[in-house]
């Protein structure tokens, strides 16, 4: 029996008459843990932000992302023989194989006369790095479920991640390309302050591919698979072996729709000091905007169900 008063007047309640709350009331004066609410009292959902919001939510994890592609980058190169010279062995040993077979049996041309050693690397080094951050960032968010499915931050922090740890080996191999052109003696020209916008397309482009590869991955394992013949078959319909004058007139309106072809043609124009294409560069550039805007678009439309089916 408990003893309850109302007013001045006492009257005796059975215990199993107590409501919830007086029970719980009850149980915490004599020790007990305090009973649990019926409803939450705090809800956390995924914001609806856009535009500036997300820039922001971005920004306020940056440590994140850089901790991510630090870590990328230590456990890429862990307990290898030769560390960091894999990053320059890739495209210098497939220039080496397209230079013999391309170069001195096939006869290919090139722009303006250039080495093909120097054309070819050239052409390598943008697309190595593209190539290697649509593969790192297909399958990024199913190589990292541990984070997701535990810890709330902005899920597109990881395919970045993977796209700036190939940035840091393009940056790399870049040196190897300087090397080269003091070897051939092929001086440097002003077009080379085409360089930073022409590295922050392709980066752009990377990132968008990625993005919508990495989400897609996530509800379609099949992505996987075929994301390496996709790319496979993407070296060659680019010019990165290959002029883009090789390309016949009629066809180079369809050929620019590949993105990549002006970013490529622009890279080797800016490194060897040729003309610039500029209609394929400005083409390509209004594809990797357009490309960026749905891939985040779908990427934000399908992360709520991440940790649900990684």
């Amino acid at each position: 029996m408990d003893l309850t008063t109302s007013g001045s007047a006492s009257v005796l309640k059975p215990a199993a008459a107590l409501t919830d709350s007086e029970g719980a009331a009850a149980g915490a004066g004599e020790g007990a843990p305090p009973a649990l609410p019926e409803h939450p009292l705090v809800v956390i959902e995924r914001g609806r932000s856009t535009g500036l919001g997300a820039l922001g939510d971005l920004w306020h994890y940056r440590e994140l992302l850089y901790f991510l592609v630090w870590r990328d980058l230590k456990v890429r190169y862990k307990q290898t023989a030769l560390g960091v010279a894999w990053v320059v062995m890739q495209p210098l040993l497939t220039t080496l194989v397209f230079s013999v077979f391309l170069g001195l049996l096939a006869r290919v041309p090139t722009d303006g006369g250039a080495p093909y050693p120097v054309f070819v690397f050239a052409g390598m080094l943008p697309w190595t790095f593209f190539s290697g951050a649509v593969a790192t960032s297909g399958n990024s968010l199913v190589g990292n479920s541990h984070l997701i499915t535990k810890v709330y931050f902005p899920r597109v922090i990881i395919p970045m991640a993977a796209v700036g740890g190939r940035l840091v080996d393009f940056l790399v191999s870049f040196v190897v390309l300087a090397l080269l052109l003091a070897f051939y003696r092929i001086a440097p020209t002003w077009n080379l302050l085409m360089l930073p916008p022409l590295v922050l397309l392709v980066t752009l482009l990377g990132l968008a591919v990625g993005m919508w590869a990495s989400a897609s991955n996530v509800r379609y394992r099949d992505v996987a698979a075929i994301l390496p013949v996709l790319v496979q078959l993407w070296m060659f319909a680019s010019p990165v072996v290959y002029p883009l004058k090789l390309v016949p007139e009629g066809w180079r309106a369809l050929y620019s729709l590949n993105p990549l072809v002006g970013v490529i043609a622009g890279f080797r124009s800016a490194v060897l000091g040729h003309p610039f294409e500029w209609g394929a560069l400005a083409f390509s550039a209004a594809v990797t905007v357009a490309l960026l805007a749905f891939a985040a678009l779908t990427f934000r439309r399908m992360e709520k169900h991440f940790a649900d089916l990684v």
